[in-house]
Parts: structure tokens; sequence; C-alpha cells
């Protein structure tokens, strides 16, 4: 069992101490200089995202350092990228939220599902990085992920507007019965204190972005509100704040759940696996094409689940990769994965001495926080880029926006639909490949000769099929060679170009094998030409490659012109053929 396991670790690509390929490289002084102090900025801002973000996902703001502590150590020393950094993140926070919400639990309850979230999601992905699954990701297609993150960024933003304005208990069923709630109430119901904090937090956290890009605009904003909040005792007008958080370090202990709530978990648990997954490799990639740095999906797989396995057991929720943390490091000069352990270090040390620092900080600031960070993130552009290049994506894009603005804050079945409409479009696009008769053109190459207005031959007909055969399409190819059978009563040989044809099932062999009598009952010759290998094997293992013959397969169309005309001579006409060099 150990052998095998070994085995298949190898197999897959993985490896055990993937850090070793940057430990080294901190033994020079400006390395390791770089990393701690691109360390210490990305902690200045994973502090306060940590806690917001927490919020959101209807936790206490400790359980978001708890997620920023040990989580951005594993997913550094077992990932495959160098400048990504994981911990609590906003859409994999609401996705939370929206999993729990439902289920009615008590607030000690709520931690723990929260964190056995975490632990399935960590075992989710560690198996599909193992055994190489890591390309199921690939059905959360690109125009499915722009219409999703688009819509969750507003479904984020929407629910932190209320916190903005000091309201509670408007929460609906759906979001717009919310935002309606809302909007009722805010005249009637808001609390003034709060408005002037929120406000204020959202100015400057905007204005030092434009005037002071380069630096820690949260942790600043941060720490002018909350040095005000202590100063005009904001807590004593009835301001939200953080509260009392305990020192020390989180404790490592198993979630427990009543059993009949796992499989409730079960298919949320699996979306956070491959959205976060997907969210952090994409941020991984981009980092990546800018440092031409190796990056490994099955083994970042491996890091993000065992990263999502450990916030579980310590008292944590799921995490991903961060976009805005990841650009800080990068901006900040981040060689290794040393910064996010450095960034690590610092909450752990923030969780030791200093969370009595954090009591007044107004929640109206976290969601400020929030709201300014997950703005970014929405861009109509994509939508319009997607219909240019392909409308079936356009109409994918714009379809799981509406349906995960509809669905809130349910949003895990935004990417189903999503999923279900792009295999469908999917499969509707391939039931009918391109199906041509072709002909030779001047410059030597085959045309579609009714697209070039190029003439054909009565006795002799060359069709391109250009797409996989499959029960999807297997029917069209049949009606399609049968009506150009019918279309030429004069036919004496007809040849099917297959290069293109790269899988083929059962009913697509059984296709060929009903045109084939078909066409030796019209008194037609059969030829394929250019089969792929896969294409002629499975023909082969079928008997249908014997059974049409083995000299009706030419792996060249000059080889199987030449021997049409020499077999048949002047009972077909190949002029509109003729071959004048290699093909």
């Amino acid at each position: 069992m150990k052998n095998y396991l070994a085995d298949l670790i190898r197999d897959a690509g993985l490896r055990f101490i993937p850090f070793v390929d940057w430990i080294g490289e901190l033994k020079k002084p400006e390395i390791l200089k770089a990393d701690i102090f691109a360390g210490i900025t990305v902690a200045l801002v994973l502090i306060p995202q940590s806690m917001a973000n927490a919020q959101l996902a209807g936790l206490p703001p400790k359980i978001g350092l708890y997620s920023a502590f040990l989580i951005p150590i594993i997913a550094a020393l077992f990932g495959s990228s160098r400048q990504l950094q994981n911990g609590p993140v906003a859409i994999i926070s609401l996705m939370t939220a929206a999993a729990l919400i439902p289920l009615n639990l008590g607030p000690e309850q709520y931690i723990a599902y929260a964190a056995m979230l975490g632990v399935l999601a960590g075992v989710m992905q560690l198996v599909l990085g193992f055994l190489r699954l890591g390309i199921m990701v690939d059905f959360l297609s690109h125009p499915v992920v722009i219409g999703f993150i688009n819509a969750a960024a507003i479904v984020i933003c929407s629910l932190q507007v209320s916190k903005l304005f000091g309201i509670t208990g408007i929460d609906g069923e759906h979001l717009y019965n919310t935002i309606w709630n809302l909007i009722l109430a805010i005249p009637t119901h808001s609390h003034m204190p709060t408005v002037a904090v929120g406000g204020f937090s959202l100015v400057l956290l905007i204005v030092l972005k434009k005037v002071a890009p380069k630096l820690p605009v949260i942790m600043i904003t941060m720490v002018i509100v909350t040095v005000m909040s202590w100063l005009f005792k904001y807590e004593a007008m009835g301001g939200a704040v953080v509260g009392k958080i305990d020192s020390g370090l989180p404790s490592l202990v198993f979630p427990h759940i009543k059993p009949g709530d796992l499989t409730a978990l079960l298919l949320p648990a699996l979306m956070i696996a491959l959205l976060s997954f997907v969210e952090a490799f994409s941020i991984a990639k981009a980092v990546a094409q800018k440092t031409r740095q190796h990056l490994s999906a099955d083994q970042e797989m491996v890091g993000k689940g065992l990263a999502n396995l450990v916030a579980g057991v310590t008292q944590g929720y799921a995490v991903s990769g961060s976009f805005s943390r990841t650009a800080v490091a990068f901006d900040a000069g981040a060689k290794t994965g040393f910064t996010a352990i450095v960034s690590g270090m610092i909450v752990g040390i923030t969780l030791l001495f200093f969370t009595g620092l954090l009591y007044h900080i107004p929640i109206a600031t976290l969601a400020a926080v929030i709201i300014v960070a997950v703005a970014g993130m929405i861009h109509f552009e994509p939508f319009h880029h997607a219909w240019k290049i392909s409308p079936h994506d356009g109409f994918v894009a714009l379809t799981v926006f509406l349906g995960t603005l509809a669905l809130a804050p349910h949003i895990e079945w935004g990417i189903f639909l999503g999923v279900a409409l792009s295999i469908g479009l999917y499969i509707y696009r391939t039931m009918k490949p391109h199906f041509a008769e072709v002909a030779l053109d001047s410059d030597g190459t085959f045309r579609d000769a009714k697209l070039f207005g190029m003439e054909t031959s009565e006795s002799l007909a060359l069709f391109r099929y250009d797409g996989d055969l499959y029960f999807a399409n297997s029917s069209y190819l049949e009606k399609k060679l049968l009506n150009a059978v019918a279309d030429k009563p004069k036919l004496k040989v007809l040849l099917l170009d297959l290069e293109a044809v790269d899988q083929i099932d059962v009913t697509g062999v059984e296709m060929l094998a009903k045109m084939f009598e078909h066409l030796q009952e019209a008194g037609v010759e059969f030829f394929i030409t250019r089969p792929k290998f896969k294409l002629s094997d499975a023909l082969k293992r079928s008997g249908l490659y014997d059974n049409i013959g083995a000299d009706k397969f030419f792996s060249k169309r000059s080889d199987a012109l030449k021997t049409i005309k020499e077999k048949y001579g002047e009972m077909v006409d190949t002029s509109h053929l003729e071959i004048h060099k290699p093909l």
C-alpha cells in the first residue's frame, strides 16, 4: 500500500516538500530582506481583511484571524506558487454563509459547521490533487467564472451596505427581498454615528487608494478610524465594534457536527473546493506569467487541500487565494513562499499579544473594507469580449450573472446553472459539425466546393467531416451522406475524409457500418481517408475495418485518389481532384 501511494504521488508529479525549490534562495540576503518586507506589507492587509471576511461568512472576527495564521504558511509550503497569498476571501466567505444560514444553527454550532466545511473541502481537494483530477475544474469554464464572480461581487457589496447604516434584521429569503427591506428601513432605522463612520471609512479608503496606492491603505484606514472610535467613544453611542478577542493561538480541534447534517454540507463543500481552486490558480497563473515560474495544478490543489484541512481543525473556515493580497505581495517584491510565512507569523503574534488593539474597530469599517476590495472585481467588459468571440459564451456568462443574482444568497446554484448550460451548448454546437464536399483549388488546397463555387463530379465525391463522431451527431453525418448520394444518382465512389475525427463511440461505429451497407446496396464504393490511429484502432476492434476492407482505408488523399483512378478508370471523373503535388 505504501509503495502504491508513493508511485501514485510520483506519477502525479507531486512532491512531499515542494518548498525545497525556493528555501535555499533565502540564503541570499537581498531575497530574504525582500520577502520579509513583503510579508509585513501583506500582513497589514491580511489582518483587517481576514476579520472583515469572517464577518461576511457570519463568523466572529477572531475566526478570520485563526484562518489567517497557519493557513498561508501551509499553502506556501505545499503549493507550487511562490507569490500566491492564501487565507479568508470574500467569495468563499459568502458561499460559507449561504451554505450554513439555512441550517438555523446556534453560534457555537455555526463555527463548528463552518470548520467542517473547510475540512470537507480540503479532503476533496487532496483527493483531486493526488489522483490528478484537477482537470475537473475545467467544467467551470471562463464564461461561467466571469458571470459568477461579477454577480457574487455585487451580492457581497449589497449585503454589506446595511452595516454602513447600522441596520440589522432585514435579511430576506432572496437578495432582492433583503435590498427592498433595506430601502424601507434606511429612512427610519439608520444609526447616524454608524453612517458617519461607514461613510468616512469608505471615503478614506478610496482617496488613499488613489493618492497613495503603494501604502497599506487598509491598515492606515483601520488605525485612523479605530483611534477615532476610541477617542469619541463610538461604542457608547450604540455603534457596533469588533469587541473583545481572546488572546492566544487557535486550538487543534476536530469540528463536531450532527451526522445527519453531513450530507447537507457535501455539495457546498464540493463547490467551495472547486471554486476556491479556480480562483486561486487563476491568480497564480497571472503572476506566473510575469515571473516565468513553473506551476503545477495538481500540486497547487494539494497545497490548497492541506490549507483548508488545517483551517478546519484549527477553528478556522474555508480559504482560497486572494487577488488583492497576492498583488500586494508581488508589488512589494515577494520572491518566494517565505512572504506568506512571514505574514502568517505576524498574524500569530497579533493573536498572542495585540488582540486588545482590535477591540474598537467599527463593524462599519470592516464592511467598507469588503465593499472597496470586492468592488474592484466587478468588470463588465469581459461580457462584451466573450460575446464578440462567441455569442454562446456571452449568453452563458450573462445567464450565470443574472441567475446568481436572482438565486442569491444561494449563489452556488449559479455555478450549477452555468456548468449545465455550458455542457448543453457544447453538445448543441457539436451536433452539427462542418460537412462539405471539397474540390482542389488552383493553389493545391482542398476547399469547400459550394462555398467557393467550384465544380464537382457526378461520379466521384470527396467529403470532409470536421468533428468527433458520437451519439449526438452520428445521425447528422448519416443524413448528410444519404442526401449527398441522393443528389448524385450517377455516383460511383464516395471518399470520406475523417482526419478531424479524434473520438468515436459505439453509435458512431454503428452509423458507419449502416452507411457502408447502404452504399453497397446503392452500388457505391466507400473509401475512408486520413483516419487517425485512434479511429482506425476503434474500427479494427469493432470488426468494421475488416468488413469494409483494409484496401479501402488510406492515410493520404493522394494515395486514395490514385487507387480509385487506377481501379475505376474512365468510370469516374477525377478532374476536380487532380493532384499535381503530394498532399
